[in-house]
């Protein structure tokens, strides 16, 4: 934080911290403009601004630590307004990748801005002189009362309370330090080594916290590519893919369709949001049942299935067990069609044949399980096998 830290000191302890404190602001820079050039959230764009600012200092940093010198009283205030600012930006940056913020993210920057500038400003249109230790004692209440906001507006907020409480305890430490060392003129060696450390320690965990959420937004990315929204099942796309992958490979699978029986008229009758929980309900059954055998997707509208990929279980039972506890546990019941995968059979003629078996049960009087060999060899002429019943 402050340049005097890192001048007059033998040891290389100062020039590493700085580097290292440099590199990471470097690499924390460089995945947020990549993050916004892919999502365009301005979250990115404003660490990104927050590190620009927090390699400059650092880079003063690393010229203090190597000549041992310290920069000019106008420079250093400069710098201080620059590391405020960051940390303004930063955790704002914080916020805004768990909340939405409608136009705070915009004035409540360029409000920081220009507090932090008003010290620099002012003075030239007062008609008498204050003293420069003003100035620092403004900016250190901004410190202050910038941590207070963070502490109770945006810790109770977000996503990683511990990992960001520890970044504000860890801040907050620094800011104590740094002012001990501007009031009473320095510190302690071992404390000024302490000290020192600090900065490394603050980035590493702001980094965590970024790395976490965007592992956090890239998982929830994906989810919602390949589930329905609605029943958090596989959508029919990646359903296929699912299925597409086993059929090729020839194994013993199974699939299960289902289609929820007089869904138009408990949407008629009910409304859309009644329907819906239905339809979420009709879900997680289907999905414990398969859970652990199979997988379970959503079709299309009220059309919901399955696969069965454990060898060991025996589909007929799946199918009735899906039936039995729709009809037990629900208002509606389930038509429901099954087929076994044979060889030579692709994925989508499998659905097809199963789609085929539910509808055999839908018209000839629902809330059923049907076979699609036992209805094939019906309809050839053969003995059929028996659907089992309803309930």
């Amino acid at each position: 934080m402050s340049y005097e830290l890192y001048a007059g000191s033998n040891s290389p302890l100062p020039t590493l911290f700085a580097v290292c404190g440099a590199y990471i602001a470097l690499m924390m820079l460089i995945m947020c403009l990549f993050m916004y050039s892919k999502q365009r959230k301005n979250a990115y764009l404003y660490m990104a601004a927050a590190f620009f600012f927090i390699m400059t200092y650092e880079g003063l940093n690393i010229h203090s630590a190597l000549t041992g010198t310290s920069v000019f009283s106008l420079e250093m205030d400069i710098v201080r307004i620059m590391h405020l600012f960051s940390f303004v930006l930063l955790n704002i940056s914080i916020l805004m990748l768990y909340r939405k913020l409608k136009t705070l993210h915009y004035w409540l920057p360029l409000l920081s801005a220009v507090l932090l500038v008003l010290p620099l400003i002012l003075p030239a249109f007062l008609p008498f002189t204050i003293q420069p230790s003003w100035q620092s004692l403004y900016w250190d209440m901004f410190q202050v009362g910038t941590l207070y906001l963070c502490f109770t507006k945006i810790l109770p907020r977000i996503g990683q309370p511990l990992k960001y409480g520890a970044v504000l305890i860890i801040y907050t430490l620094w800011a104590v330090l740094e002012a001990i060392h501007t009031y009473t003129g320095g510190l302690a060696q071992g404390m000024q080594g302490f000290a020192q450390a600090l900065p490394l320690t603050f980035y590493s965990l702001v980094f965590f916290i970024l790395f976490r959420r965007i592992v956090e937004l890239m998982q929830s990315i994906y989810r919602s590519a390949i589930t329905d929204g609605l029943t958090g099942l596989y959508n029919r796309r990646h359903f296929m893919k699912y299925l597409d992958h086993y059929t090729s490979q020839q194994l013993k699978i199974a699939a299960i369709f289902c289609d929820i029986d007089n869904f138009k008229k408990l949407n008629d009758t009910q409304g859309h949001a009644r329907a819906d929980e239905v339809l979420k309900q009709v879900a997680a059954i289907i999905e414990e049942e398969l859970q652990d055998i199979g997988i379970a997707g959503r079709y299309g509208g009220e059309e919901l299935v399955g696969l069965v990929v454990d060898k060991k279980i025996k589909p007929a039972q799946v199918a009735e067990n899906i039936r039995a506890r729709i009809a037990a546990e629900s208002i509606v019941t389930v038509s429901v069609g099954y087929s076994i995968l044979r060889k030579g059979i692709r994925g989508d003629e499998l659905m097809k044949q199963a789609d085929k078996a539910m509808y055999h049960s839908k018209t000839t009087g629902k809330n059923k399980v049907s076979d699609y060999r036992s209805i094939k060899s019906a309809s050839a002429g053969t003995t059929p096998g028996s659907s089992l019943g309803s309930a």
